[in-house]
């Protein structure tokens, strides 16, 4: 059997950045990668119910802010999941 793209990973932009940053603002993901709050909600909403995210909620002064984190299993299910693309591809980087 070939390699196995997981379908429980959206958003591979938004991916990349928390996995290399650990944790990021929404609205800096947001910015990144481009979309609307409320895409970007639905796409937080699924992976943290997958265990893939944990958001953090905090108040800056009286400005609310959230936070995204990459779980051990989000980076590991994105791991996965960029090894999947790179067998694709052919390349083993």
């Amino acid at each position: 059997m070939g390699p196995r793209l997981r379908a429980d990973v959206p958003d591979p932009p938004g991916l990349t950045r928390l996995d290399r940053a650990g944790t990021l603002g929404f609205r800096d993901v947001r910015d990144a990668v481009e979309i609307t709050d409320s895409a970007l909600s639905k796409q937080v909403a699924a992976l943290e119910s997958a265990g893939y995210v944990a958001v953090g909620k905090a108040f800056v002064g009286k400005t609310p802010r959230t936070s995204l984190t990459l779980t051990r299993e989000g980076r590991a299910a994105w791991r996965g999941h960029l090894d999947a693309l790179r067998q694709i591809a052919g390349s083993d980087r």
